[in-house]
């Protein structure tokens, strides 16, 4: 029989799964999905922005509303609502432009398309946040760490089933299919039990819950918030522009076989799940966070000065290399787990569900900086440079935070500068 921890696990781990395979679904999918929808030519890149921008504001709005669900009304309500509403939204982005006059003839396929992308991310903006949270909590301080390299080792593998769907099934399948398996996750949902740390503070009616806005009155707080947000940049860095513009950096780097986008995904995403394990390994081997996430994001650094440094040639080289950049920034999930140790249980899960979805919506920021810094210096020069900018924040952030690997989580945010380790 599982114990409510373990079922935890495997939910949140399913859940995270579900969360990435719509992610990369997404990207996969885009092209043959407008153009069965009419899109042609040029217009494939501006609607296909057109959607990612308005997939990505579904996740930092989800990522704060969520957030405060689960400090007001628990981990499991998060985590219930969350999936619940991106497997409808999944499941009805398999019908766009096909459910009739009625609503094809008011709202445009691409509309229609661009409205289900936001409530889709809205939906899985909550869940790495909330399961981590609540795995977190539910776990003695000493084996924490292993429950959420599970959590975030298992929900990435969700990339290289997402890499395969496109072969197998068409567009709206892969869609529904998405949506069905969220759906089948609730059953399992419906089995796990809530916190026992929530459930203690939430009987203590004088203490404020989910309140976004207490992270703005008290500058420690805030300078913890930003910091976890900092850290976690350079691994969307690297996806949203080394990885996916490797196709267009490749023969300015003097790499003379052509680069497949998709290839690229699928090697950075296999050393993520690789990584993700090592880094919970080496975690708990050392008996810190801190130094944890700092080796590797010196290896991320380290395969980024390889890539824009030493004449790779060939496409087999750039694919190794990153394979290792995907190990680096594997410390995805330790950053969620120190995100959620640094904050009382009444602002947990705000901070858990929406510092990883803030994370995402920086490669927004670094994109538009890399495109205006291509016009002067060049495509290698641009990316280079925001690389630079992104580790120098990353690097002083993580300097800035404590370590919380022994830290008791039993403790709530006030209103002043302090901390209370008192419920």
């Amino acid at each position: 029989m599982w114990n409510n921890a373990r079922l935890a696990i495997l939910v949140a781990a399913l859940g995270y799964f579900v969360d990435v395979y719509d992610l990369i679904l997404f990207t996969i999918l885009r092209k043959a999905s407008l153009t069965d929808l009419g899109v042609q030519g040029d217009a494939l890149l501006s609607v296909g922005g057109y959607l990612l921008n308005t997939q990505m504001g579904g996740f930092l709005i989800g990522g704060i509303l969520w957030g405060v669900i689960g400090d007001k009304l628990g981990r499991i309500e998060l985590l219930f609502g969350s999936i619940l509403l991106y497997s409808i939204g999944n499941i009805l982005n398999g019908f766009v432009g096909q459910f009739g006059p009625a609503v094809d003839g008011v709202i445009s396929p691409i509309d229609q398309y661009a409205l289900l992308r936001f409530l889709t991310g809205v939906g899985l903006a909550g869940e790495i946040g909330g399961g981590i949270t609540l795995v977190s909590e539910l776990l003695p301080k000493e084996t924490r760490g292993y429950g959420t390299m599970i959590v975030v080792a298992t929900g990435v593998a969700g990339a290289i089933v997402a890499a395969a769907m496109q072969n197998l099934f068409l567009w709206r399948w892969a869609y529904i299919i998405g949506g069905i398996l969220g759906l089948g996750l609730l059953i399992l949902r419906l089995s796990v039990a809530e916190s026992g740390i929530f459930k203690a503070l939430a009987q203590k009616e004088h203490v404020a819950r989910g309140n976004f806005f207490m992270l703005f009155t008290s500058w420690d707080r805030f300078s913890r918030y930003v910091s976890c947000i900092f850290v976690g940049v350079p691994i969307w860095y690297a996806l949203g522009i080394v990885v996916t513009f490797s196709p267009e950096l490749a023969p300015a780097l003097g790499i003379r076989d052509p680069i497949n986008a998709g290839t690229a995904v699928f090697w950075f995403y296999s050393g993520i799940t690789v990584g993700s394990v090592a880094n919970g390994l080496v975690s708990q081997a050392l008996g810190s966070r801190k130094w944890a996430i700092g080796l590797f994001l010196f290896t991320t650094l380290a395969s980024l000065a390889v890539i824009f440094h030493v004449p790779l040639d060939t496409a087999a080289n750039f694919y190794i290399v990153v394979f290792v950049l995907g190990f680096g920034t594997a410390y995805w999930a330790m950053l969620v787990t120190i995100a959620a140790e640094h904050f009382g249980t009444n602002l947990r899960a705000t901070v858990a569900t929406s510092v990883p979805n803030f994370v995402r919506g920086a490669t927004v920021l670094t994109v538009l900086l890399f495109g205006y810094l291509r016009k002067d210096a060049g495509i290698v020069g641009a990316a280079e440079i925001v690389g630079i900018i992104v580790a120098a924040f990353a690097l002083f952030a993580l300097f800035s935070l404590r370590e919380t690997f022994h830290l008791d989580l039993d403790y709530v945010e006030h209103d002043g500068e302090t901390v209370n380790q008192q419920v």
